[in-house]
């Protein structure tokens, strides 16, 4: 897996909380009540990465799919050795 695109998908979830987050914390009665920002910001934010995230989504999938496949060949070889001695 690339350890880039998982940490580019990761920031940009966290920026597409954070900003709405920020911009509704600037509101007087959501100040008074920060947990209603909090899901208003969550909702957004999912609403954002599943629009436009698509392509660092499906990157970091590629990768963890590719890095786990690799692992059951390499175990799968290992067992072949074994299973030889």
């Amino acid at each position: 897996m690339r350890v880039r695109s998982a940490l580019v998908y990761a920031l940009l979830r966290l920026l597409a909380f954070f900003v709405p987050f920020g911009i509704m914390m600037l509101f007087p009665v959501l100040r008074e009540q920060y947990w209603l920002a909090a899901i208003f910001a969550a909702l957004i934010g999912l609403s954002l990465s599943m629009l436009f995230l698509r392509r660092p989504l499906d990157e970091v999938s590629t990768g963890i799919a590719e890095t786990r496949a690799a692992r059951k060949r390499a175990e799968s070889d290992e067992a072949v050795e074994d299973a030889a001695n």
